[in-house]
């Protein structure tokens, strides 16, 4: 199990769905310059382990070079292979107890949605971060859970555990969950989609 210090990088970063070579590569390091990033998560559904690991290895120096912790979505083994900081955990992926068998001491991240059990459970099982969420709606996928601030609040009082938020965080609701002492920031379709601004324009805006 790995600690996790909480600083001024409070923005937990998770890629699009669709990721082109080189160009994406080239925002990302623009992004990861600007020193608010404290994780990266690759999470590209519907692609071969080959195409995952491909791009996993062009991302995972950038991070190094920006000194962000990169993490994996859905798949220990891979993240393994990989060499990865660590691994985030969805309720259908592999079990926690496992998963950590595979990673040792990297950094596991566990889905707890808006369940107060899944929130004990992940405690239980030495997650090294809780996401709760969605607390907003968002383009990235459809939301089957909604979270409240009253359950973040909770969370805080019974562990001290780092909490990632996620769910269509943007430049006009992030404050009110920093507020209530959020670690981090699960950010993704506001930096990616964003019409208004350039991604690395866009991390900017959230100080």
């Amino acid at each position: 199990m790995k600690k996790i210090k909480s600083n001024k990088k409070f923005i937990y970063l998770i890629s699009p769905n669709d990721i082109r070579i080189p160009h994406f590569l080239f925002q990302l390091d623009k992004i990861l310059k600007t020193n608010k990033v404290e994780f990266f998560q690759l999470r590209i559904k519907k692609q071969s382990n080959n195409k995952i690991y491909s791009i996993g290895k062009k991302i995972k120096k950038i991070c190094k070079k920006n000194r962000v912790k990169f993490i994996l979505n859905d798949d220990p083994f891979l993240a393994s292979k990989l060499g990865c900081d660590g691994c985030h955990l969805g309720q259908n992926d592999m079990k926690i107890t496992k998963a950590r068998k595979i990673l040792k001491n990297k950094i596991i991240g566990v889905t707890c949605h808006n369940s107060k059990i899944l929130i004990h459970k992940a405690i239980k099982n030495k997650a090294d971060y809780i996401a709760i969420g969605a607390f907003f709606n968002t383009k990235t996928k459809r939301v089957k859970y909604k979270a409240s601030i009253k359950l973040l609040k909770y969370t805080k009082k019974i562990t001290k555990i780092p909490i990632v938020v996620i769910g269509g965080i943007k430049l006009n609701n992030y404050k009110k969950l920093l507020l209530n002492k959020a670690n981090f920031l699960a950010i993704s379709s506001y930096i990616w989609k964003n019409k208004t601004y350039k991604p690395s324009d866009a991390i900017k805006k959230i100080k």
